[in-house]
């Protein structure tokens, strides 16, 4: 009997949102998204094994009443995939606030730790990672090194070249394949 296939689907979270959102699926709130649904209709059946997403913690500066609006939207979103529907784990990094604008730090490599550890210690066969960050790549090449595959799931309007390249396997989504994924009172 063989074993059927592990996979592994690592979601980087803010790349992600910004993608769906330019897709213009109607998606302004991400608990609104159906996480899980999307993580099975990419692994087509194979056995999932672990479902993680990235993101920079937004902090909830005194007197900022923007910033504690989004960290109670965030928290939203916390609860959202740790719920038995969508049964994520998410991986957080941080904020830093530079040049008047906020970056995420630590994200990237939290996601390609796991991506690392994860063949290492052999926890799924293939991995399929949603991003279009190419500072990933130099893990993606690893994990392929150690006899891993890598399924990179992009978007059409935003492609990641050097992700495509260094990948098993490569696809962009398009708006027609994310669209059911998103909550029908979020459409209306």
């Amino acid at each position: 009997m063989t074993q059927q296939e592990r996979i592994a689907v690592y979601i980087d979270g803010s790349n992600t949102f910004f993608k769906l959102r330019s897709l213009d699926i109607g998606l302004e709130n991400l608990i609104h998204f159906d996480y899980r649904g999307l993580a099975t209709w990419l692994a087509h059946g194979r056995s999932i094994v672990d479902c993680r997403y990235y993101v920079g913690v937004v902090r909830a500066e005194v007197g900022n009443t923007k910033a504690q609006a989004l960290r109670e939207e965030q928290q939203r979103l916390f609860a959202h995939l740790t719920s038995p529907a969508q049964s994520f784990v998410i991986q957080k990094g941080y904020l830093i606030k530079s040049g008047g604008r906020y970056h995420e730090k630590g994200v990237d490599v939290e996601l390609a730790v796991d991506l690392l550890v994860g063949a290492y210690e052999d926890v799924y066969d293939t991995a399929i990672l949603i991003s279009s960050d190419s500072d990933l790549v130099p893990a993606v090449k690893k994990a392929r090194s150690l006899s891993k595959k890598i399924e990179h799931i992009g978007f059409a309007s935003h492609p990641a070249f050097a992700l495509q390249r260094h990948s098993n396997i490569s696809r962009f989504l398009i708006k027609e394949e994310v669209d059911p994924f998103v909550a029908k009172k979020e459409k209306e």
